[in-house]
């Protein structure tokens, strides 16, 4: 006996297929997998940000290396969020997965923008992540990323992205995602509980998601390099810092945010930061980083 699905290759409008049995046996055990990933992956997160640290470790070390002989509050957790890639940390540096390192504390002082140019792991997790509208002067949560520790876990070309891209459900239609770190399973579970608020669906037609480019303005590949960000509502209802022609220096700007925070609330769920919780805000964007999530619970 057959059963029928729906088909919604690239850009065409829905088929009807006829599918075997055993095929959509097997689609359900892909969508059982893909929610048991991102279940695993965020839980593995809060069980990180739960367990107690020293009081030494419980803010970023400014400037200045490790010496405790302890693992660095901020290392277990990249250790907690991506197990498959962050096996270990010694001496100032994280071991990944092939035994190379990546530096953890630099011990540099840098200017704002240094920072985001130059991060070390350890300034990934310089800004807190507030759940509020940013009051702090270039209090960016999330935006400080160590891109060869991104480029190791996701791919350093766009022919590497490309080889761990799936098909996600969203909003009726379907997005391409990284499957690397349960990125696209913790996707599809924000689809699957946005589908409980009608209320919010005019907010999700989609702008796109994986794109390898730089940062407008800059020399910092953007998250959607790899995959592993999503815009939303950006016809209608975005709001992004560079449209009030202001440098990235500037501590001028006007906050603006036409987006409900229930949006915010349900990616968060799933390990999401949002652009509209930035100074420079994009409240557009979504990126997921469980690990930002994990060390501001």
């Amino acid at each position: 006996m057959s059963r029928c699905c729906i088909n919604l290759s690239n850009n065409t409008a829905p088929s009807i297929l006829f599918t075997p049995r055993k095929m959509i046996k097997s689609c359900i055990a892909a969508s059982f997998a893909l929610a048991l990933s991102a279940y695993l992956g965020v839980n593995l997160c809060k069980q990180a940000a739960a367990q107690p640290f020293p009081e030494s470790e419980q803010t970023p070390h400014v400037g200045g290396k490790n010496s405790t002989g302890q693992i660095p509050r901020y290392a277990k957790i990249l250790m907690d969020c991506y197990p498959d890639y962050v096996k270990g940390y010694k001496d100032n540096y994280l071991i990944m997965s092939d035994g190379s390192k990546i530096l953890y504390d630099d011990g540099q002082q840098k200017t704002p923008i240094e920072r985001l140019d130059h991060a070390d792991i350890e300034d990934m997790f310089y800004f807190t992540y507030r759940r509020e509208r940013p009051t702090g002067i270039r209090d960016d949560a999330g935006r400080c990323r160590n891109e060869r520790l991104f480029k190791y876990m996701y791919g350093s070309t766009p022919a590497e992205v490309r080889k761990q891209l799936v098909k996600v459900p969203w909003n009726g239609s379907y997005v391409l995602f990284s499957k690397v770190n349960g990125a696209a399973a913790a996707l599809a579970a924000v689809n699957r509980e946005l589908q409980q608020h009608p209320e919010l669906k005019k907010y999700l037609v989609s702008s796109g998601t994986f794109n390898w480019r730089y940062i407008r303005g800059t020399k910092r590949l953007s998250s959607h390099a790899f995959a592993t960000a999503i815009d939303i509502g950006v016809a209608k209802y975005a709001d992004y810092w560079k449209n009030a022609g202001l440098s990235e220096a500037s501590t001028q700007l006007v906050y603006r945010n036409r987006m409900p925070l229930e949006l915010a609330k349900i990616f968060e769920k799933h390990g999401f930061i949002w652009g509209g919780y930035w100074y420079h805000y994009d409240t557009m964007h979504f990126e997921y980083h469980p690990e930002i999530i994990a060390a501001n619970p």
